[in-house]
């Protein structure tokens, strides 16, 4: 399996509206809740489009990480990025070499994920990720595949991010992702858009803002 972008994350003030936009929007449902997320001070919900997934946070402290990110941002938006290697070993090295910091590491036999600084990225918080076998996704709970409703999209495209550090991005993705996962614009920093592919070929074109994100249907 390809690098690829895995999952995408919103920053919500009110996490059960938001969800229930996408829900109705989308036609997709929510397949976990993760009691780990409280770690940070977050409640969360996971819901699969395919095998990718879209998860909306929520802060419950003002201590949140997310909790001064909204403030910053005023209001709602995109606020992470999940990519998925093959070889995780490699591109933990190569963030090593550029001088990303790295401000979150858990690794599991199944999964394992590293978070970067999102001042060494610019745009968003990036997340470099493993996942074995390579079509699962510990992260989104032990039955996500039975909450996979595909009617009006069936996968993640690609995404559009403000403010980032382009060249950064690049290098720390690398060469080995899939073409057309990241668009950069000029802007405060933020994930400005979510692209999801529709299996209702009928729906193309469509645009709704939800969570401070443009969801485009291509």
């Amino acid at each position: 399996m390809p690098n690829r972008l895995r999952q995408v994350v919103i920053a919500a003030r009110d996490r059960d509206a938001t969800v229930q936009k996408l829900r109705d929007v989308l036609g997709i449902e929510v397949g976990f809740e993760d009691p780990g997320v409280e770690a940070f001070g977050l409640v969360n919900a996971v819901m699969p489009i395919g095998d990718q997934f879209l998860e909306v946070v929520t802060p419950v402290t003002e201590t949140a990480a997310a909790h001064r990110w909204i403030e910053r941002n005023c209001g709602d938006g995109g606020y992470m990025a999940i990519f998925q290697f093959d070889d995780l070993d490699a591109a933990r090295a190569r963030v090593d070499q550029l001088g990303v910091r790295t401000v979150w590491k858990s690794d599991h036999n199944t999964i394992k994920g590293t978070h970067l600084h999102p001042k060494d990225m610019g745009g968003a918080i990036v997340s470099l990720d493993w996942a074995d076998p390579p079509g699962s996704w510990a992260w989104a709970g032990p039955d996500w595949e039975e909450h996979v409703r595909t009617d009006v999209v069936d996968g993640i495209a690609g995404i559009e991010v403000a403010g980032a550090d382009v060249d950064r991005w690049r290098q720390v993705l690398g060469s080995g992702l899939s073409d057309g996962a990241c668009t950069y614009v000029d802007g405060p920093p933020q994930i400005t858009a979510f692209e999801l592919h529709a299996s209702d070929r009928g729906r193309v074109g469509e645009k709704h803002t939800i969570g401070g994100v443009e969801i485009r249907l291509v």
